[in-house]
């Protein structure tokens, strides 16, 4: 049992190909039938490990690849709808690309790597996921105001360069840090 946390977050891992297939279709409203059943999973799997103490490094691991991975995913297929514009799916995911080679970096140098996201990050996130499914929502023909779109858009594009420079300062003066010989 210790491991379904674990197993929920795979599933919800493999929910990403079949959304990113009926996005392609532009089968939205099972899409959002699936979005629900990930955001479900998102919470139950994350319920389960502090309720019972089933917390793990994998599960540490799995819980935000799998929010990635969905991100990434349904930003490129709607950037290829044109339901998003591109400049934006391109800012995305060029923010988890210095992330990344940043925290590779960081280790090849430095060591042990905790990922510790701070609060602008974890907001970027939940405004990442509100736009894709709000322009999801607007797709399926559900009535949107297109000002809440363009709005998004500008907000998702702020903090998505806020948090990316936030991460790039913290884990550069820690990297400054650690090869003065202060630790990381």
């Amino acid at each position: 049992m210790r491991q379904l946390p674990n197993i929920i977050t795979s599933v919800r891992i493999l929910l990403v190909i079949p959304i990113m297939v009926l996005l392609a279709y532009g089968q939205f409203a099972l899409v959002l039938l699936l979005f629900a059943i990930a955001a479900l999973s998102d919470g139950l799997d994350g319920w389960l490990a502090r309720r019972f103490g089933w917390q793990s490094r994998l599960g540490a691991i799995l819980d935000p690849l799998a929010d990635k991975v969905m991100l990434v995913g349904c930003y490129l297929i709607l950037g290829w709808l044109t339901l998003l514009p591109l400049w934006l799916v391109v800012l995305v995911i060029l923010r988890d690309v210095v992330i990344i080679a940043g925290a590779l970096a960081y280790r090849w140098r430095c060591g042990e790597l905790e990922m510790e996201p701070s609060l602008i990050s974890k907001l970027n996130t939940l405004l990442q996921m509100a736009l894709g499914l709000l322009v999801i929502i607007a797709a399926a023909g559900l009535a949107t105001p297109p000002w809440l779109l363009d709005a998004g858009i500008l907000v998702v594009a702020a903090t998505t360069l806020w948090s990316g420079l936030a991460y790039v300062l913290v884990w550069s003066r820690r990297a400054r840090a650690c090869r003065e010989g202060g630790g990381g």
